[in-house]
Formats: structure tokens, C-alpha cells, sequence
């Protein structure tokens, strides 16, 4: 209990002590999150209003497809990229292995079916109307486009922000291609993962404390962001 209580303790002074690599590892961890989101989101959502707007051979097994893919495990998603990107692999060539661009490859094909199955239910519940009230008065299809997304987008938002809890929350993938290099491709679920089998809790304390503080804090923004979609419905 003493232990516990000493670890804990410690893990609050490198907290507001500025330690250099427990900020190292949470720059690093928000960093390739940010940009990985950043990626998949303008994809996912023209690919989820396809799906809710056009009818052709195979959608509803797209949109089947999608929703499935959700639930594949990180793991799996990891050891698909770190086989093609291993020097035997087809991009291997591209030496792209235990860094920044495998990692935000890895989170990217994690955030994307979550991103796409979400916004395709928001497009499906958007008022039709507002689409073809728009292309009614002649505007041009992007700027239609643009007018829809503004119309939901607290469901989009609401999308991002779950994607986003998802991808900078797993391990798998992220030790599999990153290889948990300590100062460039450890983030916080690895660096837990790491001193946690040490036995060292400290710093997995506090990387959990900031863990844990932007989880509800997400949770809190899914919430305001849902609630506000319902009621503009």
C-alpha cells in the first residue's frame, strides 16, 4: 500500500514538474493521433455521404462492410501494416517501419470504417431536403455538399470525437509498427504497457492520469455534441 501510495505520489510530481519524457511521450502520442484523425476524417465522410446519397451495385454490402470492419482488433490491423511495411514486404522498400508515418498508417485504417459507419447513420438521418433544396437553387455540388455538412455537424463532430477515443487509446498497433522507441515513437498506451510489465508505476500512473483525463473529457464532448444533434434534428 505504502509503494502504491509512493508511486502515485511521484507520478503527480513528474506530472507538474515538466518531466521531459513523460511530455515527450504525450506530445508524441497527441502528435501522430491528431494527424492520423486529421487524414481519415475528410475521406470517411465524403465516402459516408456516397453511401447515404447514391444507390449502386454493392452498397449495401459497402455499408455492411463498414460495420464490420469496426470491430476488427488493433492487433490485427497492426500486424497487417507491419507485414507490408517489413523489409520482405511489399512496401518495405519505403523503410516507413517503427516510425511516425506507420503508426499514423495504422491509426488511420483504425479510424477510418468507425468515422465512415457513424457519419453514413448521420448522413442517413440528415432532412433530405436541405441536399436538394440546395442543387434546387442551382447551387454547385460542392457547395451543397458543404451546406449538408454544416446542417450535421454535431453528428459529424460527434464522429470524430469517438474515432478520436479510439485510435490515441489503443496499443496494439501502435507497439507493433511504431516499436515503442523511447523519445520518438513511444506514446502513452505503449509507455503504460512498458512500465507497467516493469514494474516501474510511476510514470504509467501518470500517463494514465492523462489518459483517463482526456477520456472523460471526450466523453464529455460526445455527450454535448450528440445531445446538440438531437435537439437541431
Amino acid at each position: 500500500m505504502d509503494s502504491l501510495s509512493a508511486a502515485t505520489s511521484e507520478s503527480f510530481r513528474l506530472l507538474f514538474s515538466g518531466d521531459t519524457d513523460l511530455w515527450v511521450i504525450i506530445f508524441t502520442s497527441f502528435s501522430v493521433s491528431i494527424r492520423a484523425i486529421m487524414i481519415a476524417a475528410p475521406l470517411a465522410f465524403i465516402v459516408a455521404f456516397l453511401m447515404a446519397h447514391l444507390r449502386y451495385p454493392g452498397r449495401r454490402t459497402m455499408i455492411a462492410g463498414f460495420s464490420a470492419m469496426q470491430s476488427i482488433p488493433a492487433v490485427v490491423v497492426g500486424l497487417t501494416v507491419y507485414l507490408v511495411l517489413s523489409r520482405s514486404g511489399p512496401l518495405g522498400d519505403l523503410k516507413l517501419l517503427f516510425t511516425h508515418s506507420a503508426m499514423i498508417t495504422g491509426q488511420v485504417l483504425l479510424a477510418f470504417p468507425l468515422l465512415v459507419a457513424i457519419s453514413h447513420s448521420t448522413f442517413q438521418a440528415a432532412d433530405q431536403r436541405v441536399w436538394e433544396t440546395a442543387v434546387t437553387l442551382g447551387a454547385k455540388p460542392y457547395r451543397a455538399f458543404f451546406t449538408l455538412l454544416h446542417e450535421i455537424r454535431f453528428g459529424l463532430i460527434a464522429a470524430f470525437i469517438a474515432a478520436f477515443g479510439r485510435i490515441i487509446a489503443e496499443v496494439g498497433c501502435s507497439m507493433m509498427v511504431g516499436g515503442n522507441i523511447l523519445g520518438y515513437t513511444r506514446n502513452i498506451p505503449t509507455a503504460i504497457a512498458l512500465e507497467t510489465s516493469k514494474g516501474e508505476f510511476s510514470q504509467a500512473i501518470a500517463l494514465g492520469i492523462v489518459l483517463l483525463s482526456m477520456a472523460l473529457f471526450l466523453n464529455g464532448l460526445l455527450a454535448f455534441f450528440q445531445g446538440r444533434g438531437v435537439m437541431s434534428s
